[in-house]
């Protein structure tokens, strides 16, 4: 009975989420820590100021949320873990991040999470005549949004470090006049491109296409492309509130672009859904937005609690790569992953393995808070011993 088109879907597998019992969940690179203090005191003012407002469609444009990112993005310059605070505790970027030019309201789309705004980009943008160009081993749900729309896709192998290979993928671009994108800081490698590696990719390839940086965990190292779109317009980053703003479960994404192209995707989203980010989402976010030092620390927190877990794991053995998130990537000669994966699920801990060629040695762990990593490392002393 169902349409045939439906038969050729690959649904995204998420990490697991466990009903069996309580799990220390390390596994889907959600954020260790609550949202700010300031998020929950604005729902429930809200609440209780106008509970009407639940009873009617919330601004479709999210008009008050998009100055609102805006604002954020200027303050940081896109990455919470080199902010720091005037005298007066205003947020300042470091200078690496600051931006060139004042990101307005009009260059930002806002979405249900950062998967429904790529779908509105793969849709916008991306051709079904001619393939994207994506890395081999990145977001998982690139291909499945690739599929749903019948856009074929090219996979371009990593390098030996699990680094890009930009070379390659920009030939292929120039091959086929087409599209390019990847997450940076990469998924699940962890591995980042400079700015300028990424500049000087985007000059060299196809001028006509739109190609997306995917900047998920932008806020935990590397340097964010927001700069770069002073110099290219078909340039497009998206970003998400998922990871280091603490909203993995209220869903909140978003887009940033020159505003031509900001318009091409209100255009695709008027024409699936008019109202996709809800009444509550948007006064939580604008909160969250406000509270820069709050997440500039807990940001700080994760990154500190990485490297000396990655420590840790290096001073053992483990082959880690260099992190730039909120998660490591790791594996040891003579561990079989599976058994690992299993072996820490057992003592309560999740972590994500992908039974992937190529990466299925590999464990990605996400970081928790200092208890968490505390338990994980009790339980990688015991895995060492057994």
């Amino acid at each position: 009975m169902q349409a045939s088109r439906v038969l050729n879907l690959n649904p995204y597998k998420p990490g697991e989420q466990p009903k069996d019992r309580v799990y220390i969940k390390l596994n889907a690179n959600e954020n260790p820590y609550p949202p700010s203090p300031e998020v929950t005191k604005a729902i429930i003012h809200s609440l209780k100021e106008s509970s009407m407002k639940l009873a009617l469609y919330p601004d479709p444009n999210s008009t008050d949320l998009r100055k609102a990112i805006a604002n954020l993005l200027n303050a940081t310059g896109g990455h919470l873990c080199r902010t720091t605070f005037d005298s007066c505790g205003n947020p300042m970027p470091a200078l690496q991040d600051k931006l060139p030019f004042e990101i307005t309201s009009d260059m930002i789309f806002a979405g249900n999470g950062s998967d429904e705004v790529l779908s509105f980009v793969f849709y916008s943008f991306f051709e079904g005549d001619r393939p994207l160009i994506q890395p081999e081993h990145t977001y998982s749900f690139y291909p499945v949004y690739a599929g749903y729309y019948d856009i074929p896709l090219i996979k371009v192998p990593l390098k030996k470090d699990f680094s890009l290979d930009l070379e390659k993928m920009v030939q292929e671009a120039n091959l086929y006049n087409s599209s390019m994108i990847f997450a940076n800081p990469n998924a699940p490698s962890s591995i980042y491109l400079s700015r300028q590696e990424i500049r000087e990719m985007l000059k060299v390839a196809p001028k006509n296409r739109v190609h997306v940086v995917d900047e998920a965990y932008g806020d935990f190292g590397g340097e964010s492309c927001l700069p770069l779109l002073s110099e290219f317009n078909n340039l497009v980053i998206v970003r998400t509130f998922s990871k280091s703003l603490s909203f993995a479960g209220m869903r909140l994404g978003y887009a940033v672009s020159n505003p031509e192209l900001i318009k091409t995707l209100f255009c695709v989203k008027d024409s699936f859904n008019h109202f996709p980010v809800d009444y509550l989402a948007q006064v939580a976010a604008k909160a969250a937005c406000k509270d820069v030092a709050y997440y500039v620390n807990t940001a700080k927190m994760i990154c500190k609690e990485r490297d000396l877990f990655a420590k840790f794991l290096q001073e053992k053995g483990w082959n880690v790569l260099p992190s730039a998130t909120n998660f490591i990537f790791t594996y040891k000669k003579g561990i079989n992953g599976k058994a690992a994966y299993e072996y820490i699920k057992s003592k309560g801990i999740l972590v994500r393995r992908f039974d992937i060629p190529g990466i299925e040695e590999y464990l990605r762990i996400t970081i928790g808070n200092h208890e968490q990593m505390e338990e994980l490392r009790k339980i990688f002393q015991d895995l060492e011993s057994r």
